[in-house]
């Protein structure tokens, strides 16, 4: 270097740089390099980086949140002299495994702890077999949602397995919450600084990546329609709410609808006078400025508050406590300190969007309307009975009341050709999906037939939608309805005994290669309707080894999909 510069040159670089941060030093690289390469005459630049490393970067994803980051994160590393080869685990090819020296991988978690459907052969041939990865430096990126117990089980548990098969972590595991976007580019850009010596984007690049990110779009809408579906005398509230909006919405059946509910103000009011803290003061957090109420209205959760809020206040208050599952109310009430309310604030989670199925059609009901099928969640908490957060948030809109929204789209859960047939397995609200399934179908001319299967508890308070199912089926949008009412008889009838009693029917269809849908409660419904399924396929003369397989190989060919939760 010092041959290609004059001394004064020398000198002036090295009394500037020297007040230059590392971070600084690896932008000034980036630019330098930039200019490098839109130089006129590129022939006469000497190569000053490294030889680009090689990564592979897999994606395991249920929504295609997992899917979408990996691929922007793949171009960031493209752009700071890496080499990626991008994949899905469901299209990973086992035996590479050992020789991997640098893999990296974005998996997301479903609520109850598993992994997504198309990860889990991967999943499980990383959990029960014994690779050599002693070749292996990894990093993982976790993607869930923190309002569930089993936050990133899935990322978690590949870690573990990784570092016991004999794997090096190349940079600490990153469980992202559902606002995923800053948490997973900050630990990429660690990734990035570690591999090489190049910067992980230029700032003009950064912006172009932050620009074209899976930043969702939101929607505004008002409340068109607010309906209980069911009738005096039942043990339920499930409400049918259409949303309207000037924009035209981007969705197909299948899809969810993401929302951000709102507490009652009735219950902020009561922790700020409980802590006599004035609701107008202002306070800066990581995402939003605004007054305590406004904050404590619309932006942070408290009416469920997880394990490590819980433990944090435990921690600066000094007390001991137990419970779990408190309220931010009842925790100040049980547990009181003087320690002031904006550190309480401080450690608040802002609140989490929840996830609708959406039960309408973009060609049976048009693109600037959006329905709902919302039960309202009752459950008891310490003989206490409770609501939940969102469901009584949407239970109590107003006509012509705002509402933002987004869109979920559900890749795995989606109509196949028109001219295939389908079963529908939804008990309750089960029932959302195939609504906006039936509906497309029939606006569409589809050929293919529909086999709807729905459950409830009485017939009389609970046949949602009974009026437009039984005018599907009158003009054959329904080919074929079988109704299970749990609470009308002696005995208790379920979606799965309709099931068992049509298995000839149900394996004669599955022969013929039709698709089969599941959506509703997981526990114990869907396992109730798995189970019954391999009973059916064993009593049509399969093993029970060769019945699991034929249910395995449905869910492959995207021929076997869940909604549960």
């Amino acid at each position: 270097m010092s041959k290609m510069l004059s001394e004064n040159k020398l000198q002036s670089i090295r009394q500037l740089f020297s007040e230059f941060s590392q971070q600084e030093l690896i932008w000034v690289n980036g630019y330098i390099t930039g200019l490098l390469e839109t130089s006129s005459d590129k022939t006469q630049v000497p190569v000053i980086n490294q030889k680009p490393k090689k990564i592979t970067l897999a994606y395991g994803t249920e929504t295609g949140n997992a899917k979408r980051l990996a691929t922007q994160l793949s171009g960031i590393a493209k752009k700071a002299n890496i080499q990626v080869k991008l994949t899905g685990v469901d299209q990973y090819r086992f035996n590479d495994l050992p020789k991997e020296e640098y893999f990296f991988l974005v998996i997301s978690t479903q609520g109850d702890g598993e992994p997504p459907i198309l990860s889990k052969k991967f999943y499980d041939h990383v959990i029960e077999n014994d690779i050599d990865l002693t070749k292996m430096n990894f990093g993982i990126l976790g993607l869930g949602d923190s309002s569930y117990p089993e936050f990133c089980k899935t990322a978690e548990d590949l870690q573990q397995r990784f570092l016991q098969l004999g794997g090096k972590e190349f940079e600490p595991i990153q469980k992202c919450d559902t606002d995923y976007q800053k948490d997973s580019e900050n630990w990429f850009q660690r990734v990035i600084e570690k591999l090489n010596s190049q910067p992980y984007a230029t700032e003009q690049n950064k912006k172009d990546t932050i620009s074209s990110s899976s930043s969702k779009k939101y929607y505004e809408g008002i409340v068109a329609t607010h309906i209980n579906l069911n009738d005096i005398g039942s043990n339920k509230e499930t409400y049918h709410i259409e949303i309207t909006t000037d924009d035209e919405i981007d969705y197909e059946p299948g899809d969810a609808l993401g929302i951000i509910p709102a507490n009652k103000i009735e219950r902020v009011n009561e922790i700020l006078n409980l802590v006599q803290f004035d609701p107008s003061t202002i306070l800066v957090t990581e995402r939003v400025t605004a007054s305590v109420e406004e904050l404590l209205k619309q932006h942070l959760n408290i009416s469920y508050l997880s394990k490590s809020t819980v433990k944090k206040y435990a921690e600066f208050t000094g007390h001991h406590i137990k419970e779990e599952r408190l309220g931010l109310l009842e925790l100040l009430q049980k547990y009181p300190s003087n320690i002031d309310f904006e550190k309480v604030i401080s450690i608040l989670p802002f609140q989490s969007p929840r996830l609708y199925s959406v039960s309408s059609s973009p060609s049976g009901h048009g693109t600037t309307e959006i329905h709902l099928t919302v039960s309202k969640n009752r459950f008891v908490v310490e003989d206490k009975e409770k609501i939940g957060v969102c469901s009584e948030f949407l239970s109590e809109l107003d006509i012509d009341q705002k509402v933002e929204f987004y869109i979920q789209k559900a890749h795995h859960f989606k109509l196949p050709d028109e001219n295939k047939d389908i079963i529908m397995i939804g008990p309750g609200t089960g029932i959302a999906p195939f609504r906006s399934f039936i509906t497309e179908r029939d606006a569409t001319g589809a050929t293919g037939k529909n086999w709807l299967i729905f459950g409830e508890q009485h017939f009389i308070t609970d046949f949602l939608y009974q009026t437009e199912i039984q005018s599907f089926l009158q003009t054959g949008a329904i080919s074929n309805l079988d109704l299970a009412f749990s609470r009308d008889g002696n005995e208790k009838i379920y979606v799965q005994d309709r099931l068992k009693e049509k298995s000839s029917e149900v394996y004669e269809w599955l022969e013929n290669g039709a698709y089969l849908y599941v959506c509703g409660s997981k526990d114990p419904m869907f396992n109730d309707v798995r189970n019954t399924l391999l009973e059916i396929l064993e009593e049509n003369g399969k093993t029970e080894e060769e019945a699991q397989l034929y249910l395995d190989e449905l869910e492959d060919n995207e021929r076997f999909a869940k909604d549960v939760y």
